[in-house]
């Protein structure tokens, strides 16, 4: 299989640091740049993240002797030394769009974990197994930026990683008039450890800034439809939402609530889980997991410190189906938010995008 060499933008912080961690053994991938900010540029790589790594492995050796490049001031350098870059920096909205446009105009195609871009009408937000269809807008954002192969692709949110695929297969097949999701979010969602935020230890907060208005709103462009050079959001269905800061180092729990417009039997909701395949599994891409939806018949499970690690991360676990006095039926979800949530997702879309061609 043809390597690609690739870049991490923003590489220092804690989906950066995951981005480097996941690169280090990739089949298809070779880290060839890490950028960081101007206060970073010009040191190792090791240097640059010594007393901030927060990882469990060690930083890897290809990466730690590399010399960070300033993010913002060599993107016509790093663009004639890679064929695509990950994006996670941290920085504010308009910043961090106009960066990545900055990439996109310089050929060098992005594939973003950030939030800048995901409503941009013509940049795709992909999960690859729901929506890989939306890659179809590429080629009208190319149009727009006036790129030969410059472009920008970008995740959803982590919140919605784990109860929109479980979703997915249920609305294919049966519709979907109403959702509830509360989601119980890990530490490391807002780039932290409990090192270094002691205060959420033996605590809750039910508050996550903005991800509230992610968590509705996101899954209607999933869902939505390209047309006339653009995404047009689902108008179906209706969600609401509740985000929660808890106590937990990684993995993202939502307990889901869903009315159907053709309630489904319990039976036929497993068989839809069970069987439930997206593009990433046809392909086999390297970073896909073999099962992608899990359902545990335990009572007990999924549970955040036993299932968060299934299939390297990638696999969203299900549990606890049955039927609601208010719903049609609730259960609970969980995923790896820094892997299937962040920047294994992001990984898993750059595969895709490889694979399909549009980094050709």
């Amino acid at each position: 299989m043809k390597k690609w060499k690739v870049g991490v933008i923003g590489g220092t912080g804690m989906v950066g640091q995951r981005f480097v961690t996941l690169l280090a053994n990739h089949p298809w991938f070779q880290l060839e740049v890490i950028a960081a900010s101007a206060r970073s540029a010009g040191k190792t790589y090791g240097q640059a993240v010594e007393g901030r790594w927060c990882m469990d492995e060690p930083v890897p050796a290809g990466a730690a002797g590399l010399v960070v490049m300033d993010a913002e001031k060599d993107v016509e350098k790093i663009a004639a030394q890679v064929s695509f870059v990950f994006c996670a920096v941290e920085m504010d909205k308009s910043a961090t769009k106009a960066l990545e446009e900055l990439y996109a105009r310089a050929e060098c195609p992005v594939v973003s974990n950030n939030s800048a871009n995901r409503w941009t009408a013509d940049v795709p937000m992909v999960i690859p197994e729901i929506n890989p269809e939306h890659l179809d807008v590429i080629e009208y954002q190319r149009r727009r930026l006036g790129t030969r192969r410059g472009f920008i692709a970008v995740k959803s949110n982590c919140s919605i990683q784990s109860y929109v695929p479980a979703l997915h297969p249920l609305r294919n097949e049966f519709g979907l008039s109403r959702i509830l999701a509360c989601t119980y979010q890990a530490i490391s969602g807002a780039g932290k450890t409990f090192e270094t935020w002691p205060e959420m230890v033996d605590n809750v907060i039910p508050y996550i800034g903005g991800e509230e208005e992610k968590s509705q709103d996101e899954p209607m462009k999933v869902w939505g439809r390209v047309e006339n050079g653009g995404i047009v959001s689902a108008e179906k269905p209706v969600i609401t939402a509740q985000c929660i800061r808890v106590p937990v180092s990684n993995g993202h729990m939502a307990a889901v609530y869903a009315s159907f417009d053709k309630k489904p039997s319990k039976e036929e909701i497993l068989a839809a889980w069970a069987a439930f395949r997206g593009r990433p599994q046809e392909l086999h891409l390297p970073s896909a997991p073999e099962q992608f939806l899990k359902y545990y018949q335990e009572d007990n499970r999924p549970q955040t410190r036993l299932d968060r690690m299934n299939e390297g991360g990638m696999q969203v676990t299900i549990g606890r189906l049955r039927e609601d006095t208010i719903f049609d039926y609730k259960f609970v979800c969980l995923s790896h938010n820094t892997l299937r949530g962040a920047a294994g997702g992001a990984v898993l879309l750059a595969e895709l995008l490889c694979a399909e061609g549009y980094m050709d």
